[in-house]
């Protein structure tokens, strides 16, 4: 048990670095939205997400509903279900279900990649390992975004806030340079956005409104005219290489599949 859980903690270093850097630009959105340092560590420890943290951040921004603000925070979010089934195939069927509610509270999309590329069954204690450094590291950042935010000059404040939006550029371009489907799917979400701000009528929606609406009816296209096709693969549970696993590996139709045969993460 110690030893699986110190290799969770030795996987989880590298991962929690990058989300204290990731989490430090999006403090700064926190402290924008006039979060204060214990309430961003306290939205970050229990959201875990950065798309759906900045889509929480940024419609307190704009004054909008709880019922609004919990709409948004699920779909952003909904990928971490289909995750957690995928996880859910890989426990020994006796592990209890406080374990399988641990791990399934931090699952993000690194800390699965590192959970669901290790052969056999799911030691819960090396994703606790792994979230022992990473969920810290990741509320911390958020908490020192905001200190900094109050401190530093309002133009230095505005170029951090960029940094975040850089960071989604690198999520979404290197998937979209290998699938022309994500690649199409990203330009008519960003031309879908725009005008949906200058439509009348449309335009007097909140912004989390019309993300809600955007995000369910172009994935429901997208996903009823080019589905991803499910493909035989003998190569293990997943294509995750190791700790760095990135995201478009990890919702790689073949490391669902291999999440199923697993049992025969």
């Amino acid at each position: 048990m110690r030893k699986v859980f110190l290799e969770g903690l030795r996987d989880g270093v590298p991962i929690g670095l990058g989300y204290l850097a990731v989490a430090f630009s999006l403090g700064i959105v926190a402290r924008n939205a006039g979060l204060t340092p214990i309430q961003g560590f306290i939205a970050s420890f229990f959201n875990l997400a950065s798309a759906g943290e900045y889509a929480l951040f940024t419609s307190m921004q704009t004054a909008a509903s709880f019922l609004e603000i919990a709409l948004i925070t699920l779909v952003v979010n909904a990928r971490y279900l289909l995750m957690s089934c995928a996880l859910a195939q890989r426990f020994d069927p006796a592990t209890p279900m406080i374990h399988r509610l641990g791990v399934g509270f931090g699952i993000t999309d690194e800390l699965f990649g590192i959970a669901i590329a290790r052969p056999g069954t799911i030691n819960p204690f090396y994703s606790y390992g792994a979230f022992f450094v990473a969920i810290p590291l990741w509320s911390i950042g958020t908490s020192l975004g905001i200190i900094a935010g109050n401190f530093l000059p309002v133009r230095v404040v505005s170029a951090l806030s960029v940094a975040l939006y850089g960071m989604f550029l690198a999520i979404i371009i290197p998937p979209a340079k290998k699938n022309l489907t994500i690649a199409i799917a990203v330009a008519v979400s960003f031309l879908c956005s725009y005008i949906c701000g200058i439509i009348p009528y449309v335009k007097e929606l909140s912004s989390g409104t019309r993300t809600i609406i955007l995000t369910v009816v172009i994935a429901s296209i997208v996903a009823l005219i080019k589905p991803i096709e499910d493909t035989e693969t003998t190569s293990g549970p997943s294509r995750a290489s190791g700790p760095a696993a990135t995201s478009d590996n990890i919702v790689a139709p073949e490391a669902l599949e291999g999440a199923q045969e697993g049992d025969s993460l």
